[in-house]
């Protein structure tokens, strides 16, 4: 039986959250699947991906093969560099700890690139408020000043009454 790694749409029309599953090819497309590995929300930014590595690994070693799109998370999400890893375990180029070693800090650098992208957003995304709320402000003084009523200067008035005396 022919095995895909591949996503089931679940969700409303124009906000899609995707299952990650491993399912038989000739099953459809939100059909039966034999085990869910995990979920993937492009709703979110950065996008939600939440990964069974495990157990995606144990399926891509029986021969599972993952579509386009379920590569793509897989290996954002490490399980083909596990996968690769444990290849060279098999093969003995590297030991059990060395594998874990470089999966580990493999790791801690997409972790770092991922909490850097996270907090370049939050920065952006504060940097629009503050624009916006500076725009507001400038909005609200030059309507403020627009609707004051005119003040007339009272010295005019006070000459006026000063020649009217001297008359």
């Amino acid at each position: 039986m022919p095995v895909k790694i591949r996503l089931q749409r679940h969700g409303k029309k124009g906000k899609p959250y995707y299952w990650i599953v491993a399912a038989d090819a000739r099953a459809k497309r939100d059909g039966k699947y034999l085990e869910k590995l995990g979920a993937y929300n492009p709703n979110t930014n950065p996008a939600t991906i939440e990964l069974d590595v495990d157990g995606a690994v144990k399926w891509l070693q029986n021969g599972a093969q993952p579509t386009d799109t379920a590569k793509a998370l897989l290996s954002y999400k490490g399980a083909l560099l596990k996968n690769h890893l444990a290849g060279g375990v098999r093969k003995g180029a590297l030991t059990e700890e060395q594998a874990e070693k470089k999966f580990a800090t493999w790791l801690e650098e997409k972790g770092g690139k991922v909490d850097a992208k996270k907090d370049g957003l939050s920065k952006a995304e504060a940097d629009v408020k503050a624009k916006a709320f500076a725009a507001e402000k400038a909005a609200n003084e030059a309507r403020i000043a627009a609707n004051a009523p005119v003040v007339e200067e009272e010295a005019p008035a006070e000459e006026a009454a000063a020649t009217n005396e001297e008359e």
